[in-house]
């Protein structure tokens, strides 16, 4: 009988295994604006990828607080090198699956290679349509100064926008190597720098991959919207990894960076494994498996 007497906007949240729940005990929809506050409060915000409904949704009933569709699925999904050969047709459709499996996570789609840079009027296309086909709730774009008018462009449609600096994959035949980025002092002020821009262009938040911890804490300390960190020390905002590689269902990527909570690679492969030995051997399906007519 308690909400009856309750508007909506009276509805007060309590906090319930580090999820925010209303007083009808369900979860609190993440948006842009609960990671500013998450950041001014000093709580670190988890995030991580997934590319298809099964994985988001539990991922999502996990209590991550974003999921980022992110290109890497070309690496994961497709068994590409990099992720310059993802499509914008591939995104929204791996966005797609993720968005149907998600209640309570913000949901950021990566802008694939070609739709973004150089052209701010194909930028602003591309993320309506990541907006309005896979009904995302925000897009992210690598670089820095280089690509602000593209970011301002997109931001004039009210679409939120997540940066990405650093170790950008996107530009990884610029760069030739996966190494850690912003060691010299000059690429260093830079990245600073492009931090800046990026926030008085109006993102909401910052990856910042593979640079030292030192940097990113200057970083994370410079500006005031949150940063999330992959491969860039403690001192960020949050934090964000690739599933697959937290699940250890790809074992052939081991940078320092990456923690391994389970090794399913193992697990799976002994499951096929008895699986083809029980069919071959006539255990499978036993009778309790079986109809009976």
């Amino acid at each position: 009988m308690f909400d009856l007497f309750l508007s909506h906007s009276d509805l007060q949240n309590s906090k319930a295994g580090g999820i925010t729940m209303s007083v009808h005990g369900q979860a609190k929809k993440v948006t842009t604006h609960t990671l500013q506050e998450m950041k001014r409060a000093g709580e670190k915000i988890t995030m991580l990828t997934a590319y298809d409904y099964s994985l988001a949704k539990l991922v999502d009933s996990g209590g991550v607080d974003v999921i980022l569709v992110g290109d890497s699925a070309s690496n994961v999904m497709a068994g590409q090198v990099t992720t310059v050969p993802m499509t914008l047709d591939h995104m929204i459709y791996h966005a797609q699956c993720v968005k149907r499996a998600v209640d309570r996570a913000l949901i950021v789609v990566d802008m694939p290679f070609g739709t973004y840079q150089g052209n701010s009027a194909i930028a602003l296309e591309s993320a309506i349509r990541i907006m309005k086909e896979a009904e995302g709730h925000a897009v992210k774009l690598e670089g820095g100064a280089e690509i602000v008018e593209s970011i301002k462009r997109i931001l004039t449609a009210g679409i939120p926008v997540m940066g990405h600096l650093g170790l950008t994959p996107q530009s990884i035949y610029k760069f030739g190597t996966y190494s850690v980025r912003a060691k010299e002092d000059d690429e260093a002020a830079k990245l600073i720098e492009d931090a800046k821009i990026l926030e008085a262009a109006g993102c909401f938040a910052i990856v910042l991959e593979k640079i030292p911890r030192e940097l990113a804490k200057k970083v994370s300390e410079a500006i005031s919207i949150p940063t999330i960190g992959i491969g860039a020390g403690p001192d960020c905002d949050g934090q964000v990894l690739v599933l697959h590689d937290l699940l250890g269902i790809t074992m052939d990527f081991s940078p320092r960076f990456l923690r391994r909570y389970l090794n399913l690679a193992e697990s799976i492969d002994g499951a096929v494994k008895q699986y083809c030995e029980d069919v071959r051997g006539g255990d499978f399906p036993n009778d309790s498996e079986s109809y009976t007519s």
